[in-house]
């Protein structure tokens, strides 16, 4: 037993490909779900959110101020400039394009007349001004985190506001104030707004937190992307886990290089008139055709049993779905040609797979991550693939609107296949 024991780890100690498949994978798939889910502050995702302020209130700039101090929010009040432009504020036709096109997640547009009444404890008043809340519902838990810190801002940032109310309601219950206490109310409130004009008082107020009490602040929301379509994630599933799917397939049918190279056919083959870059780009063209045929068969079937919209989208699914074939064509015959062995391929494709796959948003929703993350998948086939495909299918944006995305999945094909003419250099004959 123990020969049998020692023969068992020499050979794995041999196969490294294996041995870092058992113990390095699991650690590094530890490290990344522990980023993305560890709970820890530093790595809580930041709302990107649009504020407009079209009331230009004492009460609304107090509430902007608390929203920019928020710890889980990155204001935006500014569209970015061009190259020798100023910065133009947003408003709220250019928020809510914004919106529409996913550049953010969430918009706010405080309405004139905010300030004359910026809180309430009482029933809603419907001629009261309301802040409107422009979402987008791809993203479910932006609006709702932001709808909280909406109102929990309004006990740090509205204080003076609140306590008048609260001394209205009182008055009016105890049916009137003498002119002494009604004196001192004033002197309260005179000081608690001092207090709030105060930059030292205001430093660091509030970083994350929950949302308290019922809503003080009005607030009219309004889904302004995906109200009428019909199950709209699901073209998000079927993009993500039809990545995934193709970078395996692609791997394994490059893998049909490293067998003719064993069997001796790959010899016999250069041995004819076709170079090694014909014989590299007739297996890509396989390859890309074999990826798009399986990709058009997953979005077939999800437009036929659970009603994606694929017809309304078709040239804009064409575009993405050939160049995301390219993409991990090129990937496989990369990984193809840099592996000696079938054992080595599948080894290093599923490391490397699974990996682009968790950081890409294959197996989770890039912008539930951290934002380091969200950079990191950046670097990964995935990352782009599903961006495009949720401009076809959620944005509704036009072919034009796809090139950066196409260009990038274009470009990384190219640099990937050239790697991979650089690595098969190896079986030409000298």
């Amino acid at each position: 037993m123990l020969a049998i024991i020692r023969t068992s780890l020499l050979s794995l100690r041999r196969d490294r490909p294996a041995l870092a498949l058992s113990f390095l994978v699991p650690i590094a798939f530890f490290t990344i779900f522990a980023v993305i889910f560890g709970g820890r502050k530093d790595t809580t995702p930041r709302i990107n959110v649009i504020v407009v302020d079209e009331d230009q209130s004492q009460a609304s700039q107090a509430l902007l101020k608390g929203l920019a101090a928020e710890g889980s929010l990155r204001v935006k009040m500014h569209s970015d400039a061009k190259k020798g432009e100023q910065l133009a504020d947003y408003t709220a036709a250019t928020a809510e394009a914004a919106v529409k096109d996913g550049d953010v997640s969430t918009a706010l547009i405080v309405p004139k007349g905010f300030g004359a009444d910026p809180v309430s404890f009482g029933p809603a008043d419907p001629s009261r001004p309301k802040i409107q809340m422009l979402s987008d519902s791809s993203d479910p838990i932006a609006p709702q985190m932001l709808a909280g810190l909406l109102q929990k801002t309004a006990f740090t940032s509205l204080a003076p506001s609140m306590a008048e109310k609260g001394w209205d309601s009182l008055e009016a219950s105890a049916g009137g104030f003498t002119p002494e206490q009604r004196s001192r109310v004033q002197q309260s409130l005179e000081a608690m707004r001092k207090h709030q004009n105060d930059p030292n008082a205001q430093a660091g107020s509030g970083r994350g937190g929950q949302s308290g009490g019922g809503m003080m602040i009005a607030v009219d929301s309004r889904t302004i992307t995906g109200e009428t379509k019909d199950k709209p994630i699901l073209s998000f599933y079927a993009a993500a886990v039809g990545v995934m799917f193709l970078l395996f397939t692609s791997t394994g049918a490059a893998g049909a290089l490293l067998e003719e190279a064993e069997s001796g056919t790959l010899d016999r083959v250069l041995s004819t008139r076709i170079t090694m870059t014909r014989l590299l780009t007739g297996k890509l063209t396989y390859n890309l055709l074999l990826a798009f045929t399986q990709l058009t068969l997953m979005f077939v079937w999800a437009w036929l049993v659970f009603q994606v919209d694929l017809p309304h989208h078709l040239a804009g699914f064409v575009v993405m779905g050939l160049s995301t074939a390219f993409a991990v064509a090129s990937f496989g015959m990369m990984l193809a040609s840099f592996c000696h062995t079938r054992a080595q391929l599948a080894s290093v494709s599923t490391l490397l797979v699974l990996m682009m796959s968790s950081i890409g948003g294959s197996m989770f929703p890039r912008y539930l991550m951290p934002a380091g993350m969200q950079k990191a998948g950046l670097f990964t086939i995935n990352a782009w693939a599903i961006d495009g495909f949720q401009k076809v299918f959620w944005y509704d944006q036009p072919v034009t609107e796809l090139w950066p995305q196409v260009g990038v999945l274009l470009a990384i094909g190219v640099v990937l296949f050239v790697v991979a003419r650089r690595f098969a250099r190896r079986w030409e004959a000298v």
